[in-house]
């Protein structure tokens, strides 16, 4: 995937987006300031932008338009606590292809991105022919998708749909699932994986188009009901 340059001056949220856009599959830049932006920025590396508007040592919008007034054909994603109307048509009127507020879900982030590598033709092609079918390769943490680019993927996205594609067709208990991710059954809140599952669903269509072929079984557990094979 693409390496995404990360512009933000608060300590704990440019950890936390730098963490989850490394989960996402994403090689990220954390950087806090426009000097140390202008002193890390590769055009020919970092492809994708996220940038804050209200930094220490200027705004970020004057970066944005520099950038686009230099030629730079990179994806930029502003993401800021500034969210009126005003803000967002100032954002984009001065090259930002994408305005989102901090108050967004993070997954509204993660959609953002990968409209922009699928439009910007960012989206790298293996260097060798995947398996046909579905395949799940541990090693590069990739979902292989029949006739649909790859999905980079998260430990715990690697970690469930490692459980499920490696019996494809049986139903897999939701204790298997939480087990497989290092927890403890009796202590572990259901809901986490309901979300992740919803998370990871959304993630395989927004990248590739497809949607993930993973059965909900009431109460129970999941199934992935398509033929798939695991690579290590």
């Amino acid at each position: 995937m693409p390496e995404v340059i990360l512009l933000e001056d608060e300590p704990v949220l440019r950890q936390e987006l730098g963490e989850f856009l490394e989960e996402l599959g994403y090689a990220p830049r954390c950087v806090s300031s426009l000097q140390e932006f202008d002193r890390h920025f590769d055009p020919d590396r970092h492809h994708l932008a996220v940038i804050d508007i209200g930094l220490p040592d200027g705004c970020g919008l004057d970066l944005i338009q520099r950038l686009r007034q230099e030629g730079q054909r990179v994806g930029i994603v502003v993401f800021s606590a500034r969210q009126t109307s005003a803000d967002r048509i100032s954002g984009l009127a001065h090259g930002a292809d994408h305005y989102l507020g901090k108050g967004c879900d993070l997954d509204e982030l993660a959609a953002t991105l990968a409209a922009l590598v699928r439009r910007l033709g960012l989206q790298q092609a293996p260097a060798t022919q995947p398996p046909p079918g579905w395949t799940l390769e541990v090693g590069p943490r990739r979902l292989h998708i029949p006739g649909a680019p790859a999905v980079p993927l998260s430990q715990q996205d690697l970690l469930v749909l490692r459980c499920l594609m490696s019996q494809p067709g049986e139903n897999i208990s939701r204790r298997q699932i939480i087990e497989a991710l290092g927890f403890d059954y009796l202590d572990y809140d259901q809901r986490r994986l309901d979300t992740q599952m919803r998370r990871l669903r959304r993630r395989v269509e927004d990248v590739s188009g497809q949607t993930l072929p993973v059965k909900t079984l009431r109460n129970s557990g999941y199934c992935f009901y398509q033929p798939a094979q695991v690579l290590a």
